[in-house]
């Protein structure tokens, strides 16, 4: 059978149940599933190494002579059209959201024509090192490898052939051909599956009636729709949790060692995760992630990490998949992630801010908040003067990040204003006194006058595009010199070819050999500055730039590379797709672009995080 050349991470869509999800490459192969979590070892691997890792093919036996694919309506559908010289048939591909069971469901359609086809499955747990036990159970098949069974039921006939299971069919117009694969533990009995037809039917009325509470984004309102749908198909909803990608490993660059798992909930997602539920009109999704926050922080503030699991996990330990090659050659392949241990002096902020501005948004307090967030002050009362690996996680020498610094402020500014407007119990002097304090330190000691903008860390000549958040967050007003100073140096310095990199990797000492691509949400960020600065007209082309570098079915990794034209980094990403809804959602603010927006404008008007002009 003919099959393209080895996909790029564009060539992928997400489908996901909500509590895992599947990458499908355009040409009908599954080459990514962690089952029955996303943060479970995979079971189709090959998306980081070659089929033999495991995946699931269904295509065409020909060669297509155009492949389409699209989500029906504002869903996690997938439909992918193979159009060949005999006729037409569509694959349909979706996991059925649940409670207990997990599912994945591919139908084949005939459209037109006559269409043989194949199939061709090879289930390799724990990515890719082992092979099951398959035989035949009932009418199905069955596949065990120590805790492990997925069960395929299919009405072809399926037959062995070098430890994969293969089958050849055929669709005419109007032919259904279905197929369920189920997981479930090895101890207990089979999974029983689902009714392909009926579970198609109530996916799409799950997701229809979901993505139907949207808050209008004018005209980009279906842009802003598929990236509700990226985080919903992103959240793990026994608990709420919302992992920053359904992957491990896709790199930065092209055959490059920044290959990270991101499988897991950062914190530092919170605030402007929480910003883009609750613009959107999420409120239930806000507050489940607002609520998995508090639980997974409750404990010690000095052993505050930057990420957690899915259920709050805290040991994330790195390892190497030494027998996977990587996506396109790319290695390493790690499991876990080490910057979980990191001081990131910022997730305070953002973890009080988040909670303050989800109290604004009109969410009931958080049980144990309070307290919580009294015992968080305490500790950074000093701890704000320490270095730390910042916001990009570098695994070079600590440093007094200004971004880490702006960050505490943040902490302390949001606890003394929610204090003030609501009577809270606390000692807002001393607060106040910090706050002040910390913003003087960081204007004095991270403003560089020689480049007229505020520097990557204290003593630093180099930039960095976390600086773009000082306004975001009101550490200064968007009109300030030294803002309009540092936005214009960003913009002569990080920006090329219309993206944002977050700094100059051949200048840091980052631990890490240089070379990224630019980083998409970094790239929002300079579209917010350029709203808050009223250059609308160059914000909103900027945007239209952003948007347009989004795959055929409306998905962004973490970075693009603009020299090799392909998306980099793990896929789909939720801080680039958060960072798009709330870019939107400012542009059409401050467009004013309908008046059905109107409630929303005033709603939004309401989180606004304001500024300060104090320091040196």
């Amino acid at each position: 059978m003919s099959q393209p050349d080895r996909l790029w991470i564009e060539d992928y869509a997400l489908i996901s149940d909500c509590q895992s999800a599947a990458l499908v490459g355009r040409n009908g192969s599954i080459d990514w599933l962690c089952w029955p979590r996303f943060d479970s070892s995979a079971c189709f691997a090959a998306l980081l190494g070659n089929p033999e890792h495991g995946r699931w093919l269904i295509a065409p036996k020909a060669s297509a002579k155009r492949i389409t694919r699209r989500y029906i309506d504002n869903s996690l559908v997938l439909v992918t059209t193979f159009e060949t010289a005999s006729g037409t048939a569509e694959l349909i591909d979706f996991m059925p959201p649940h409670d207990e069971s997990a599912d994945l469901v591919r139908i084949v359609r005939g459209v037109e024509g006559h269409v043989p086809l194949h199939m061709e499955l090879i289930i390799r747990f724990e990515y890719g090192a082992f092979v099951p036990w398959v035989e035949r159970f009932d009418e199905s098949l069955r596949a065990i490898a120590g805790p492990d069974m997925v069960i395929l039921r299919a009405p072809v006939d399926l037959r062995g052939e070098d430890l994969t299971t293969v089958a050849d069919f055929h669709v005419s117009a109007g032919e259904n051909v279905p197929f369920v694969l189920s997981y479930g533990p090895s101890q207990r009995k089979p999974p029983e599956g689902v009714d392909p037809e009926a579970a198609l039917k109530s996916t799409e009325a799950y997701w229809r009636d979901w993505s139907g509470h949207c808050v209008s984004a004018g005209r980009w309102t279906p842009l802003v729709k598929r990236s509700l749908c990226v985080l919903k198909g992103l959240t793990y909803a026994p608990t709420g949790g919302i992992v920053a990608a359904p992957t491990t490993s896709l790199p930065e660059l092209e055959d490059g060692v920044r290959n990270w798992d991101y499988r897991y909930c950062w914190l530092r997602d919170a605030t402007l995760t929480l910003l883009a539920l609750g613009s959107a009109g999420y409120y239930e999704e806000a507050r489940d992630w607002r609520d998995w926050l508090v639980r997974a922080i409750a404990g010690s503030p000095d052993q505050l990490q930057i990420m957690y699991g899915i259920n709050g996990k805290r040991r994330l330990q790195e390892w190497v998949v030494e027998w996977l090659p990587g996506f396109r050659g790319a290695r390493p392949v790690r499991v876990g992630n080490a910057a979980a241990t990191q001081l990131q002096l910022d997730v305070y902020g953002e973890i009080t801010d988040a909670m303050y501005q989800a109290r604004a948004h009109g969410l009931p307090p958080a049980d144990r908040w309070h307290a919580i967030s009294l015992a968080l002050l305490d500790h950074l009362e000093t701890a704000w003067r320490q270095p730390d690996e910042g916001i990009w996680e570098v695994r070079g020498p600590p440093q007094h990040f200004v971004h880490s610094k702006v960050l505490t402020w943040v902490a302390f500014d949001r606890m003394v204003r929610w204090a003030e407007g609501h009577a809270e119990e606390a000692p807002l002097d001393r607060w106040r006194s910090l706050r002040d304090e910390i913003h003087n330190d960081v204007c004095c000691n991270g403003f560089d006058t020689e480049l007229n903008s505020f520097a990557q860390a204290y003593g630093s000549k180099f930039l960095d595009a976390s600086l773009l958040l000082l306004p975001i967050v009101g550490f200064l007003p968007p009109s300030d010199p030294r803002i309009l100073g540092t936005v214009k140096a960003i913009e002569r310095r990080l920006l090329r070819n219309g993206l944002v990199y977050r700094y100059a990797t051949t200048e840091t000492e980052d631990g890490l050999p240089p070379g990224e691509g630019a980083f998409l949400a970094c790239s929002f960020w300079f579209v917010d500055n350029l709203v808050l600065q009223g250059r609308i007209d160059e914000g909103e082309a900027m945007f239209e730039r952003l948007v347009s570098l989004c795959n055929d079915v409306g998905l962004l990794a973490e970075e693009y590379d603009p020299v090799s034209k392909h998306q980099m980094g793990n896929f789909p990403q939720a801080f680039s797709h958060v960072s798009l809804i709330n870019s939107a959602y400012n542009l059409t603010l401050y467009k004013g672009m309908s008046e059905e927006c109107s409630e929303w404008n005033s709603r939004r008007a309401t989180m606004r995080r304001g500024g300060s002009s104090t320091g040196c």
